[in-house]
């Protein structure tokens, strides 16, 4: 029959109440990871790839004014690509990739948002990974603690001295040996408590948050992302180097149309004007053209 007063032994208790403790800080760590990482999964689902671009504003408040994500969503949020009006950051550029989603990253969403970052990075995880084998390693250390003691307690001096003195180390046996039971059942119990909690209630939730990422964020290698950056420098380049071509003739063409246009009429009414003056001249003489334009000092009086 298992002696229940056995676990009333301080050694015991202690045990309990360090695995008791450990199970509630796993337990609201996992609460917490599990109903920020539901939040943000909804967040998300309420952004269509069709209007993210117009819409960025309102996801990046919101992800940027988290504290569980805000973080890596600023390192991000720095690899994007917008193809309206595309920006790298804070530098704008044009043209790139406008046949495909409108907004891209050139890293991979994965490498920000993964298992490290928003689980063991919250979950104090090199702890939890701890706990088991801090746990069995109770078991043998008091153990043999508790076997030491009772030895040296072990009184031969007399008869009866002897058998209070075994029956004391029996006892003290047993209880060595429940403490090694309860640190080793309490080590398996945490490991069973922590996988099925760890894969149902923070696994499975990030697994939904990468997918919804990923549908509206396609990703862009680097490599891809100069190539198109290289097209597009190519084409502005002919661009400037027809324009630099077609500047002189526009220039020539522009005075010719203004010479005809404006300075040709003015000439030819001027040389008109000559002639008609030299006509009058032949037929009146230089005084009467004189007299014409000035009048006469006896028309004036």
């Amino acid at each position: 029959m298992l002696d229940f007063k056995l676990f009333l032994d301080p050694v015991i208790l202690t045990i309990i109440a360090f695995f008791i403790f450990v199970v509630g800080y796993f337990i609201t760590r996992v609460k917490y990871i599990n109903t920020s990482l539901v939040f943000l999964t909804n967040v998300l689902r309420s952004f269509k790839k069709g209007n993210i671009v117009y819409r960025f504003k309102e996801l990046d408040d919101i992800f940027s004014n988290n504290i569980f994500i805000s973080n890596y969503w600023i390192e991000f949020k720095n690899t994007l690509v917008f193809n309206e009006g595309s920006t790298i950051g804070n530098e704008k550029l044009k043209g790139i990739n406008q046949d495909t989603s409108s907004i891209q990253c050139t890293i991979d969403s994965g490498y920000f948002f993964n298992e490290e970052t928003l689980i063991n990075s919250k979950l104090n995880y090199k702890f939890i990974s701890a706990v088991p084998t801090i746990l069995t390693g109770l078991g043998p250390l008091f153990t043999f603690l508790h076997i030491s003691l009772a030895f040296s307690r072990v009184d031969f001096s007399t008869q009866e001295a002897t058998i209070t003195s075994i029956s004391s180390l029996l006892a003290s046996m047993k209880v060595a040996a429940m403490i090694s039971v309860v640190a080793v059942g309490t080590s398996i119990l945490f490991i069973i408590l922590e996988r099925l909690l760890y894969k149902n209630m923070c696994k499975t939730p990030l697994n939904a948050f990468q997918l919804e990422m990923n549908k509206l964020f396609d990703s862009i290698t680097s490599e891809k992302f100069l190539v198109e950056l290289l097209k597009e420098s190519k084409i502005q380049n002919n661009s400037l180097n027809n324009a630099f071509t077609t500047i002189p003739a526009q220039m020539k063409s522009a005075f010719d149309k203004s010479f005809k246009e404006t300075l040709v009429p003015y000439l030819d009414n001027l040389i008109f004007s000559v002639n008609k003056l030299q006509e009058n001249i032949k037929k009146q003489g230089s005084q009467g053209i004189l007299d014409d334009l000035f009048g006469s000092d006896e028309s004036e009086e």
